[in-house]
């Protein structure tokens, strides 16, 4: 794997262990910096934003890819479907495609994604914003502290759980159209047995 710097830290990260990576690469929105297409600028710029020693700083995919497909369109596909769903929202999506020994038997990618939009001019904004409770009358209701009632919002719904489902649902159809593309009778199904209403044990 790729040697990286941590400046918080202050440590050289380093997974010689794994092996079979046959591409990798950062897809930037249109407004993101260009010096973030090197990760090891791009991860250090996203952990020395974050404030809370606990913050996340990314959100990880994994994604399995058909066998059946070729190797030349594995970046292709997983371009695309990045592409598409994440970079399109405003989210940096680094991703490697590993392809153990022997090739061609577990193809899949690894995909990291930012967690904060940025504006117009590249700068990460906050993940969340205050937003003060209203009453009947659309006035701030004031505390017995003296303080206002308020609430914290996400400023992006990247969390919301419906991208769980719509994500699987894309990956899926994504895949089923190469693998149509190739001429293969093989189709993914990203459901569940169960939720096919199979009596199956996987």
């Amino acid at each position: 794997g790729e040697k990286l710097f941590c400046e918080y830290d202050q440590q050289v990260k380093h997974y010689p262990e794994k092996r079979g990576i046959v591409h990798n690469e950062i897809l930037l929105p249109a407004n993101a910096p260009r010096s973030y297409a090197d990760r090891n600028t791009l991860w250090n710029a996203a952990e020395a934003v974050e404030k809370q020693w606990n913050s996340q700083l990314a959100r990880r995919w994994v994604l399995t890819i058909p066998r059946e497909i070729p190797p030349d369109q594995y970046a292709v596909l997983v371009r695309e479907f990045c592409q598409q769903q994440f970079v399109s929202k405003g989210m940096i999506a680094d991703f490697a495609i590993h392809d153990p020994h022997p090739p061609g038997h577990n193809p899949h990618a690894h995909v990291l994604l930012t967690m904060r939009a940025m504006d117009e001019h590249g700068k990460w904004l906050p993940k969340s914003r205050k937003v003060y409770d209203l009453d009947e009358n659309g006035e701030r209701i004031k505390l017995p502290s003296g303080r206002w009632k308020s609430h914290k919002e996400d400023t992006v719904d990247w969390n919301d759980q419906k991208y769980c489902e719509i994500w699987r649902h894309e990956w899926e159809v994504i895949q089923n159209r190469y693998l149509e593309a190739n001429n293969r009778p093989e189709r993914v199904d990203l459901r569940s047995y169960a939720r096919q209403g199979l009596d199956i044990v996987p």
